[in-house]
């Protein structure tokens, strides 16, 4: 049914688009695959939560916590990281808070016109941390349980599809282990994929015994057909990019920006269809691409065809929604609206959804943007 979608085929009724009225400078229905649960969290509600816990947190109110938590400029990935310290312990350990952010979570993703996204989080990093007065002895199944009825709720609330991806983290491989039975047991509550995030420099191109340890749960979640995307090509190299395809079978990479550093590998990519999920602001603040927005690499991605998605990653930190790095691409990368709008059907086609459920997200876009063969 969906044969003309192939990416070889696709193209775009731009008059369609205009005769619908929609803004110069925005998209309507939109797919992000790369989005961070535990990055996403309203300011309103980390400041009441808090203060519920007795948590210090910066400003007077949830504005100027807002304006603290966000960055302005580039500052490299650990200063992007340090946010989290200040935020994540007032969820951490509180299951009914981590209930509400997934509940949120598919409110805002409405009000953002999302109609399909994959928010991926740590379930170890949401258990209770040193730094948290909330104590309640609580674990990592817990943790996704809860996330799955916030989402749950919301989903039916405010009409729109949200499934997660459960992350192992790079420096703590006893953890993934865990992450990959959870992916088979909640396979049927909406968890439809396996990520690691993390300092790629602990990668050291599958050497160490940790990173060796990561690379076997992937190889194995492949064989029991748990879907695939891997950070890499963000802060680190195009080797760990390679690692993440050739080792870690990644269906998609989160970032991917220093591929480009390796025209071949860049190539095989390609001819691959692997998905680049490209976060703009995110990605700029991080240092990990050039100041300049006219190198980005997603303009590359776009001019070549390439198979990629545009998304926020943490909205907390990069300080705005979706349509934020919507307008970046537009006004500073100077990408069209018609390689957004098909950078949309590029993360439908390259979600993680079961295929019938995959045609019927493609059909949708279809039916709001309109094809021509």
């Amino acid at each position: 049914m969906f044969r003309f979608l192939k990416k070889s085929v696709v193209s775009f009724s731009i008059a369609r688009i205009c005769s619908r009225n929609m803004a110069s400078q925005t998209i309507g229905k939109k797919v992000e695959l790369h989005v961070h649960l535990d990055g996403s969290i309203r300011p309103s509600t980390i400041w009441e939560l808090g203060k519920k816990h007795g948590i210090d947190i910066p400003g007077n109110n949830p504005q100027e916590l807002a304006i603290a938590l966000a960055l302005k400029e580039p500052h490299g990935l650990q200063k992007f990281l340090e946010s989290f310290k200040i935020f994540l312990p007032t969820i951490s350990g509180d299951l009914d808070a981590i209930e509400r952010v997934a509940y949120e979570f598919c409110e805002d993703a409405a009000k953002e016109n999302i109609i399909y996204t994959e928010a991926r989080y740590s379930p170890h990093l949401l258990t209770p941390c040193a730094d948290t007065k909330n104590k309640t002895e609580i674990s990592p199944r817990d943790v996704v349980k809860a996330v799955n009825a916030g989402l749950k709720r919301g989903c039916a609330d405010y009409n729109v599809q949200v499934r997660t991806i459960l992350c192992c983290m790079r420096h703590a491989p006893e953890w993934s282990r865990d992450i990959l039975q959870f992916c088979q047991e909640f396979k049927s509550d909406g968890v439809v994929g396996i990520d690691i995030a993390g300092d790629e420099n602990l990668c050291d191109n599958g050497n160490t015994p940790t990173q060796k340890k990561h690379i076997q749960v992937f190889q194995e979640a492949k064989a029991l057909g748990i879907h695939r995307t891997v950070h890499a090509g963000e802060n680190g190299s195009a080797e760990t990019v390679a690692e993440a395809v050739d080792k870690m079978h990644a269906e998609r990479i989160g970032h991917g920006y220093h591929t480009l550093d390796d025209e071949k590998l860049y190539d095989e990519l390609k001819k691959k269809d692997i998905h680049f999920e490209v976060c703009p602001i995110s990605s700029h603040l991080t240092g990990s691409v050039s100041a300049d927005w006219t190198k980005h690499p997603a303009i590359r991605f776009a001019a070549d065809d390439a198979n990629f998605s545009i998304n926020t990653d943490d909205t907390v930190v990069t300080g705005g929604p979706l349509t934020a790095d919507y307008n970046v691409c537009l006004n500073k990368m100077g990408l069209t609206q018609r390689q957004l709008i098909k950078s949309n059907f590029n993360a439908a086609r390259s979600c993680f959804l079961p295929e019938k459920e995959k045609e019927e997200l493609l059909q949708e876009l279809v039916d709001f943007y309109g094809t021509q063969d």
